[in-house]
């Protein structure tokens, strides 16, 4: 059985929408018109005028949308006109009612004001007058329909540009989420290439079997770098891949990140301390991900010869660090990789509530310090590889 939504008749849109509304009003507006031909009354000049304006009026609403404001003028005072001529008190003034509201969903309001104080100076005119069917109440009752009308324009216009903004805004951060990961994926394989290339070029003639290793780690990491590649631009393009079979990046990966860190020189020690906890996955990638820009930067900018990982759980937050005994800040550019090595990190930790501090250690070298509250947490768990 098809869902509900499916069986509904659907309502017209646009075009067609304004085509339904005109012949609509142009049906009702002319029944009451017809009760003066039913009673025998013969074709006056006023009659003609009334007809013409009827089809005047509800003919404009099928450019409403390509001229909004030259529309609900016209329809505002063709409808006057309408009502001094007519006896009967048709149903002509939903047309300029529509164009009220269609021009202040727009963000036209000033515009809507004062088509609507038109029509209110013009009907409040028609009760000065004298005119037996135009009294304060009915006055009174058209300022309350128009007021609330543009009113209700205004916040759907509102609403519409707030919807608009959120869409950006989700636009800007999923571009910079895609940016992070791009930058976190490939920067730290190619990083660690290059490292490992320079590596292999010094070791060529001295020590060909060091530089064969730094070669086939260089196969490797190119190869896992084309791996996590295609899996990211296959997630972009939502294309039905067979799925990886290699785990998700998380802590669970780490100690791929100290064996491909220990092929560039550098000596990489983890301490894990406290309750092993099941991470979200959110906090599982921000901590791989900082973990993995630490050591890139350390084999890159350091010059360091030994790295620490510690990772501690806590009660409710999950605290990691990554000090090497390099140069510290001084061979470290601005940001780390171009301005975006810490600063990504720093905006992956605090998207999850954390924060994220680096700088040199006093004893000399360089740190990354950062805390990670759990969000939805798991029970505390044996791990059985420490």
């Amino acid at each position: 059985m098809p869902p509900f939504g499916q069986t509904r008749f659907p309502l017209p849109r646009g075009a067609r929408a304004d085509a339904a509304l005109a012949f609509g009003t142009f049906v009702l507006v002319a029944i009451a018109e017809g009760q003066r031909l039913s009673n025998g009354e013969d074709w006056m000049p006023s009659q003609v005028s009334s007809w013409l304006l009827i089809i005047a009026v509800c003919g404009a609403l099928l450019f409403r949308r390509r001229y909004p404001v030259a529309v609900g003028w016209f329809t505002v005072l063709a409808t006057g006109g309408y009502y001094v001529l007519s006896d009967i008190d048709g149903p002509l003034v939903v047309v300029p009612i529509v164009a009220l509201y269609a021009i202040a969903a727009q963000g036209r309001v000033r515009a809507a004001i004062a088509m609507a104080a038109t029509m209110v100076i013009g009907m409040g005119g028609g009760a000065l007058l004298g005119e037996s069917d135009i009294t304060g109440t009915v006055v009174f009752m058209l300022t309350g329909w128009l007021v609330a009308v543009v009113a209700l324009g205004s916040v759907r216009h509102g609403r519409v540009a707030y919807a608009e903004e959120e869409a950006r805004l989700r636009a800007t951060e999923e571009r910079l989420r895609i940016a992070r990961e791009l930058h976190d994926v490939i920067g730290h394989n190619i990083s660690m290439i290059n490292v490992q290339a320079a590596a292999a070029l010094h070791r060529l003639k001295k020590d060909p079997a060091q530089a064969e290793e730094a070669l086939g780690a260089i196969k490797a990491g190119s190869r896992e770098t084309l791996r996590e590649l295609r899996a990211t631009l296959g997630v972009l393009r939502r294309v039905d891949e067979e799925a990886p079979t290699a785990p998700a990046p998380g802590l669970v990966r780490v100690a791929e990140l100290v064996a491909s860190a220990k092929l560039t020189g550098l000596a990489v020690r983890i301490e894990w301390t406290g309750a092993e906890r099941s991470l979200s996955a959110p906090v599982d990638l921000a901590a791989y991900r900082i973990v993995q820009e630490s050591l890139t930067n350390a084999a890159k900018h350091s010059g360091a010869g030994q790295v620490t990982v510690r990772l501690a759980y806590g009660d409710a937050e999950l605290a990691l660090s990554v000090e090497d005994d390099g140069r510290g800040a001084a061979a470290r550019p601005a940001g780390s990789g171009g301005g975006s090595g810490i600063a990504g990190m720093t905006e992956r930790a605090r998207a999850l509530g954390g924060e994220l501090a680096a700088g040199p250690r006093p004893e000399g070298g360089f740190a990354v310090r950062a805390r990670l509250p759990y969000g939805i947490t798991g029970e505390p768990m044996e791990r059985s590889d420490r």
